[in-house]
């Protein structure tokens, strides 16, 4: 696929957030899917019906650590644990720093042009349609 820009534009982030929500009913499971652009800032979010509240915040978070980072926020918190190389990363940049599943980044060929973040459910379950909104772009 071809962008406009060099970042997803909204009409990108609907389409994004249209096949997590497809996901997210599939398996049962209300979330809040977040899409940011290339420099991080949110382009669309939708909390869907019975989703916690409280996952606002972190799915929105969850898309800004996946593109302040350019890598899932699954790969991230692996390497955040006590004793590992990124250990104490989560309290940087205010505190909006997600170190657990369902934050990703949206590439265009080897460009990173935005990422999604998914909250609302187990760590696997919130990276499957995490992915499965990726993989829309």
């Amino acid at each position: 696929m071809t962008l406009k820009y060099e970042s997803v534009s909204l009409e990108d982030a609907r389409r994004i957030i249209a096949a997590g929500e497809a996901k997210a009913g599939e398996i049962g499971q209300p979330s809040n899917i977040a899409v940011v652009d290339v420099g991080g800032n949110l382009v669309a979010h939708v909390r869907m019906d019975g989703a916690w509240i409280g996952s606002v915040d972190i799915s929105i978070n969850k898309a800004f650590t996946s593109r302040a980072f350019d890598i899932t926020t699954a790969d991230l918190g692996a390497n955040a644990g006590p004793g590992a190389q990124f250990f104490g990363i989560n309290a940087s940049n205010h505190g909006r720093v997600m170190i657990f599943a369902g934050g990703v980044p949206l590439r265009v060929g080897d460009r990173i042009v935005g990422a999604v973040g998914v909250s609302g459910g187990s760590g696997e379950q919130d990276q499957t349609v995490a992915e499965a909104a990726a993989a829309a772009l």
